[in-house]
């Protein structure tokens, strides 16, 4: 104990009472002019999250709806690639202006850096950069912002739903065990962060041989849709695999777009729909 001087005799009274935990959610702002905001994720890489999150941005905005997509992989932003667009945006008033293609407003961080350039930045420049991407940027009038996240479940997740409201989540996997394992942990996760998940997707779900249309099931299959229907959530769809996704995807031209009569392209087309439809029901609270 500090000695003072003239003080003999010090009472300390306790209580029960403790600080309440500050709410997290209490930073989030509404972004304005934005309805819907929703998280495309997964549990793990290589599935396909971004060639979906494109198409499916292409899809809604083909049918009429108002689109913005972010790119949230920080570390792996592949968007710009994907869409075709690699010039740097510019800024207006003190807002940064997304690029537009294919119907679709975007930002993404590899807009900002040189192509091959690596982003090496520790979790509180994450939390910076997505809070740019969101607030700093002028999305404008928007009926849904798609938001591409990293795989897994780390800070770009967390400091999205801290950031901001988020309607509700897409969850893409593959049909094989370990994705979908993978997968099942994304939607734990949203579930702790009290996000609604929509659906799930399964990607590279089949092969149809263009030679003799004989279906190959490549990496297993409907491991997707049992678990989803397991987990009591929306199976939104089954996209099959095919080079011209990947070409699409290398040369910026969204397929849904580029081949929409192929059975990959209606696949895509009819998520979107789905998805439409799941954001409609989650709003009035019937789903």
């Amino acid at each position: 104990m500090i000695e003072v001087p003239g003080v003999t005799q010090v009472e300390i009274r306790t209580t029960s009472r403790v600080r309440k935990p500050r709410d997290p959610s209490a930073d989030r702002k509404a972004l304005e002019g934005v309805a819907h905001v929703l998280a495309i994720g997964s549990g793990k890489g290589g599935v396909g999250k971004s060639t979906i999150s494109a198409n499916l941005a292409a899809a809604l905005a083909a049918a009429g709806t108002r689109v913005g997509l972010l790119d949230a992989d920080i570390y792996g932003p592949n968007l710009p690639r994907m869409l075709g667009v690699h010039r740097q945006p510019s800024i207006r008033d003190g807002k940064i202006l997304p690029l537009e293609a294919w119907g679709v407003r975007f930002m993404s961080m590899g807009l900002l850096v040189d192509q091959g350039e690596a982003v090496v930045w520790r979790g509180p420049m994450l939390h910076g950069a997505i809070k740019s991407f969101l607030h700093e940027v002028d999305w404008g009038e928007l009926d849904y912002l798609l938001v591409d996240l990293p795989p897994g479940t780390g800070d770009v997740q967390l400091s999205l739903i801290q950031q901001t409201h988020v309607a509700g989540a897409v969850v893409v996997t593959t049909p094989s065990t370990v994705a979908i394992e993978d997968a099942v942990k994304a939607v734990s996760m949203f579930g702790k962060l009290e996000v609604p998940v929509l659906g799930m997707i399964e990607n590279m779900s089949y092969f149809v041989c263009p030679s003799c249309s004989a279906r190959h099931e490549i990496f297993s299959s409907g491991g997707g849709e049992a678990r989803a229907r397991a987990l009591g959530l929306p199976f939104l769809g089954a996209v099959p695999l095919h080079p011209d996704v990947r070409i699409g995807g290398d040369e910026g031209r969204p397929v849904v777009l580029e081949k929409p009569d192929s059975e990959y392209a209606r696949a895509l087309a009819r998520i979107a729909g789905h998805l439409a439809q799941r954001v409609s029901i989650q709003t009035i609270g019937i789903g």
